[in-house]
């Protein structure tokens, strides 16, 4: 919400000055996002009359001016405009100043051989006006040498952020309210009188959709000028943003942004037979006065004649009704619409304005009269004109009703003791009643306030929300007990983890776009999506962290980034098994690009493979506590990941931990990625807990008395048997002297029968209390090709 120092006092009778009332809206929750002062842009450009003028000897369009700034001597400046002549007061830029319209930084320069001094400025260069056809031409008695922003009168612009809550405040006269309640000066009552009407209205006005338009008041006003505006309210406009297009439409959105009432006017002559609010009818279609064109559905409002729809209800006017230079007889529109009616045909139609903002927070349903009265008075001052009587159509919403309160509540919820006069004053200030018994009835302006916590927050704010001590929160003695879930402290575990081993975590959206979505998709799972998104292409509730984590991953690749070690703890989302949304703990891990870049020791580059993230989700899960030693090598990693380079890490035949392997060519496609990406999946959420533990120390190391003892064992086994299985079984075979298996072979070829493949291991055995001897060696080689046996493995001669 923006709007200048002289409009504000137009509401407000105030002495204050702009830092003064910036100050005090800030402390009254109204934030303050920036004063804008246009003077300061007008710095460097006095006031200055033309002494003389004569033609440049070397250009026929160019003159050499004499100009007085009052400096005594006159400067030399080479223009180029039209009306410039001797007598003629404007406005001078002096060598420095930097033109508001385009940036452009004043110096002395030659212009066809002779030196300027300085730029006579047009309007349009100092961001006055569009008028560009020739200097500015002032009063003969402005002061030379005067700033012309002094003289101008530029007015400080405030900028205001204004939260849903407050629609009261998207006008601003809702702001001089509470400037006025804080004590910051006097509000000024609204001043119009109704215009009695001249004839009856020709332009019947009918509600079809009284539950997306309860209410619908409106006028003609025949005989109209449809000009420019006056200089005040074009000034306003223009201070909030907005250009002035013709006098009725500024009116409307003056009206709009004094008063937080959006209204509409429609060229009479474009009306065919009676003007109703309906639903529209699928299909309908109407061209808006933003030149887009919008199909409709029934679930929206509309305004609409005998044969065109004319406005997308509370949102935004057709272009074909739309007022010009032309229009002589207008329709004025003040109405009622239902605030979930506005918000959802707005977020369907992707469509946002002024009047959308105003009406899906909600504006004061009683302030239809008064609205029409003002638009009426102002079209009448500005345009002429004879006025219809009114028509009123429907009834608007009734005010809310009466809410107990008790001021003792300021000092309990709020936490600070406020006078029970003081809240009085400051709740009539703000336009609510107080009754003797405390029973408050809110305006109609405040639809937000619905109970006794809300009316504490409005006499804080106005008392002061910097005058409310600080408060400690109580705590217990003693050293402060950890605070972290066992589930928080886990990921913080994993998140140093990741990082210690080289790879760099990224946050992305937990919304992305359905069809990145639709790939990851498992079973009968349906997406989780958005019924308000903050975008379009946003919906989709992400049912992996690997979209986000590939589109990563593409931005990277196509800015040349040879290696991406990314990793990402998040939440993916799900529906369970009654439907509802469910959100699951999950560490995703993604590889792309050249492990080893080529050197001339090892050759040509070596990209990631599905070992590698084999390894990455194995120290992962040790790290988190899973029993790594434990765990299964299964397929069926999904149809995300290449069905020959994949697996799941299982803890049983049913729990999966991770998935881990290379992605499907067919999915690196859709996301436009041209290099194999390895990736892994730990759901967090289905790790087993955590033991307590009896200390939260780990015990002393102690290292072995004895040495350790290496024996090499090479078995023949079923092809298609997983080489994990194989160490799991011997792992097993003697859990206490066994300590470690490693495959360092895997060979198939000579000598290798038929389905059958040579799996070579190291097997680590630690002897407890005495060195083993020949016969203790030999009986666990046994129990070692015993547990192989089990598998139909063979120890090779």
């Amino acid at each position: 919400m923006k709007f200048s120092l002289s409009w504000l006092r137009a509401c407000l009778d105030t002495d204050a000055d702009a830092s003064a009332i910036a100050a005090k809206l800030n402390a009254i929750g109204l934030e303050v996002e920036g004063v804008e002062d246009p003077a300061a842009k007008l710095e460097g450009f006095r006031i200055a009359r033309i002494v003389s003028a004569a033609p440049h000897p070397a250009a026929d369009k160019l003159q050499l001016l004499g100009v007085d700034v009052g400096e005594g001597a006159l400067r030399q400046v080479v223009c180029g405009a039209p009306n410039a002549r001797a007598g003629l007061v404007g406005v001078l830029g002096l060598p420095g100043a930097v033109v508001p319209a385009n940036g452009m930084v004043l110096k002395v320069a030659a212009v066809r051989g002779i030196e300027s001094h300085g730029m006579m400025c047009s309007s349009r260069e100092l961001d006055l006006g569009e008028d560009h056809e020739g200097i500015i031409e002032l009063p003969a008695d402005a002061p030379l040498g005067t700033g012309f922003a002094a003289w101008h009168g530029a007015d400080p612009v405030f900028e205001v952020a204004i939260t849903p809550n407050r629609p009261d405040c998207m006008g601003v006269h809702g702001i001089a309210r509470d400037l006025a309640a804080a004590g910051l000066g006097q509000l000024k009552p609204i001043a119009t009188a109704p215009a009695r009407g001249g004839f009856p209205c020709p332009v019947a006005i009918r509600i079809e959709d009284a539950e997306g338009c309860p209410a619908f008041h409106g006028r003609v006003i025949r005989g109209v000028t449809n000009g420019e505006s006056p200089a005040w309210l074009r000034e306003r406009l223009k201070s909030a943003g907005q250009r002035p297009i013709s006098a009725l439409v500024d009116i409307t959105n003056y009206v709009m942004l004094t008063w937080g009432r959006p209204a509409h006017a429609y060229d009479c002559a474009k009306l065919t037979g009676a003007v109703t609010a309906r639903r529209a009818r699928d299909g309908e279609s109407v061209t808006a006065l933003n030149g887009r064109h919008y199909t409709l559905d029934a679930t929206m409002t509309v305004i609409a004649d005998d044969r065109d729809v004319h406005d997308i209800a509370g949102i935004m006017g057709g272009e074909h009704s739309g007022c010009t230079a032309q229009t002589r007889d207008v329709l004025l529109e003040v109405a009622f619409f239902d605030p979930l009616r506005i918000a959802a045909t707005g977020r369907r139609l992707n469509l946002t304005s002024d009047a959308r903002s105003r009406f899906e927070r909600g504006v004061d349903p009683t302030f239809l009269d008064t609205g029409l009265d003002l638009l009426t008075a102002l079209i009448l001052e500005v345009c002429g004109g004879e006025p219809s009587e009114v028509i009123r159509a429907g009834v608007a919403p009734p005010p809310p009703p009466p809410l107990a309160y008790d001021p003792a509540l300021a000092a309990s919820l709020g936490g600070v003791a406020i006078a029970e006069d003081e809240q009085r004053a400051t709740l009539a200030a703000l336009g609510f009643a107080v009754g003797v018994d405390w029973q408050i009835t809110p305006p109609g302006w405040r639809g937000d306030i619905t109970g006794a916590p809300d009316i504490v927050e409005e006499v804080v704010r106005i008392h002061g929300l910097d005058r409310i001590a600080s408060v400690a929160l109580p705590r217990r003695a003693g050293v402060a007990r950890p605070t972290a879930t066992p589930a928080q402290r886990s990921e913080r575990r994993l998140r140093r983890a990741a990082a210690a081993r080289g790879l760099n975590e990224a946050v992305t959206w937990s919304f992305i776009p359905e069809g990145d979505a639709e790939p990851f998709i498992e079973g009968t799972d349906g997406l989780w999506l958005l019924a308000n998104p903050i975008s379009t292409d946003m919906r989709a509730m992400r049912p992996s962290l690997l979209p986000g984590l590939l589109a990563a991953a593409r931005r990277n690749l196509d800015r040349g980034a040879p290696v991406l070690r990314l990793f990402e703890i998040g939440r993916r989302y799900l529906r369970n098994a009654q439907g509802r949304p469910d959100e699951r703990a999950t560490l995703a891990v993604l590889l792309a690009g050249e492990k080893a870049a080529r050197g001339w020791a090892s050759g040509a580059a070596r990209p990631f493979d599905a070992f590698d993230a084999k390894a990455e989700a194995l120290a992962l899960l040790a790290e988190a506590g899973a029993p790594v030693a434990s765990l299964q090598i299964m397929g069926e990693a999904g149809a995300q990941f290449h069905p020959g380079q994949s697996a799941t890490l299982r803890l049983g035949p049913k729990n999966v931990l991770a998935r881990v392997g290379m992605l499907h060519p067919e999915l690196l496609r859709h996301f436009d990625i041209g290099v194999p990406v390895a990736a892994v999946e730990l759901f967090l959420d289905s790790l087993p807990a955590r033991r307590a533990a009896a200390v939260f120390t780990r015990p002393a190391y102690a290292a072995p008395a004895l040495q350790a003892v290496t024996r090499d064992f090479a078995f023949l086994v079923p092809e298609a048997l997983p080489a994990g299985d194989l160490l799991r079984a011997l792992r097993a075979a003697d859990k206490a002297v066994i300590v470690d298996v490693r495959l360092f072979d895997d060979f198939r070829g000579s000598g290798v029968p038929a389905g059958r493949k040579s799996l070579a291991v190291e097997v680590t055995l630690q002897p407890q209390e005495r060195s083993f001897d020949e016969p203790a060696i030999a009986a666990i080689a046994a129990r070692i090709t015993a547990a192989a046996a089990k598998l139909d493995g063979v120890l090779r001669g």
